[in-house]
């Protein structure tokens, strides 16, 4: 199982579709919970632009699924979605370092 960053920038009328969608998006993270190691929106001062995820996945295409399956992504909340692998080596949720 490998990790993935998955930073997904809100687009035009994300806002008000957050707003919409919200209870949906917060029943799609509590059923793929096993597949999330943490995420959350991403802010501005008070203003939320965007979500990121950390997920548990075999491959990109998996990790793709994960946020696909979120009812953000249908509704259009997100604008721009980046997906990278990602390699924990430093920091409290690694336990320090790893080298």
């Amino acid at each position: 199982m490998k990790l993935f960053a998955i930073y997904c920038r809100d687009g035009a009328g994300g806002a008000k579709l957050r707003q919409t969608y919200f209870a949906e998006h917060l029943a799609n993270v509590e059923a793929a919970i096993d597949s999330i190691a943490v995420a959350g929106p991403l802010k501005e001062g008070e203003k939320t632009v965007g979500s990121l995820f950390i997920v548990k996945a075999e491959d990109k295409a998996a990790a793709r699924a994960i946020v696909e399956a979120d009812p953000y992504f249908a509704a259009g909340v997100w604008g721009a979605i980046d997906i990278d692998e990602f390699f924990g080596v430093a920091g409290d949720w690694v336990g320090g370092k790893t080298w």
